[in-house]
């Protein structure tokens, strides 16, 4: 039940920060999709919600998420959900793989960082069970010319680093195509 509070509020907390953000998030490949029974699960949120607020008590959620923009997102979110009967406790981390695993673990209640293909193969890579439960923004990947001054003067053969998971090594790979620097099989 816990989770789906977590679900239910995650969103109106990334909704309500979208709204009096000015600036729309960004949804190219959106993330975290919906949760096994979608809709009934939401109705079932909202109730043991209503439920708590009645009986006068905070709804209590742990939330993984990475330091920026995520945490930062979550810590702009806590006044209004406060507001709502709903006390978020945020839990930072530095890498993708442990809010996955404390998700699944139970140490803590949901997680706010990935997109749903990142999810998806971290769920078959890793026998886990995480479930996605909203869509969120979807973080832009940039390139640095790193040791040369732009990206034209990066020479043939440069060793160049590309994130280690497939779903963010293949956005990093098309990136580089895009800009000139490789050329990628035809169906790659």
């Amino acid at each position: 039940m816990k989770k789906r509070v977590a679900a239910l509020l995650l969103g109106l907390a990334v909704a309500s920060l979208a709204a009096c953000g000015g600036q729309k998030a960004e949804t190219k490949a959106e993330s975290q999709v919906e949760t096994e029974a979608g809709s009934k699960k939401a109705a079932e949120t909202e109730k043991a919600t209503e439920a708590a607020k009645a009986e006068g008590e905070a709804v209590k959620i742990k939330i993984g998420a990475t330091p920026s923009p995520h945490a930062e997102i979550l810590e702009a979110a806590k006044d209004a959900l406060k507001e709502k009967g709903v006390e978020i406790e945020i839990v930072t981390y530095n890498d993708y793989v442990q809010p996955n695993l404390a998700t699944d673990q139970g140490q803590i209640d949901a997680n706010y960082f990935q997109h749903l293909p990142y999810l998806e193969d971290f769920n078959k890579e890793n026998n886990t069970h995480v479930v996605s439960v909203g869509k969120i923004h979807y973080e832009p990947f940039g390139i640095y010319a790193g040791k040369s001054k732009d990206l034209k003067a990066i020479q043939d053969g440069a060793k160049i680093a590309v994130p280690n998971d497939t779903t963010n090594e293949a956005r990093a790979l098309l990136l580089l195509e895009a800009n000139g620097i490789i050329k990628l099989k035809d169906g790659a």
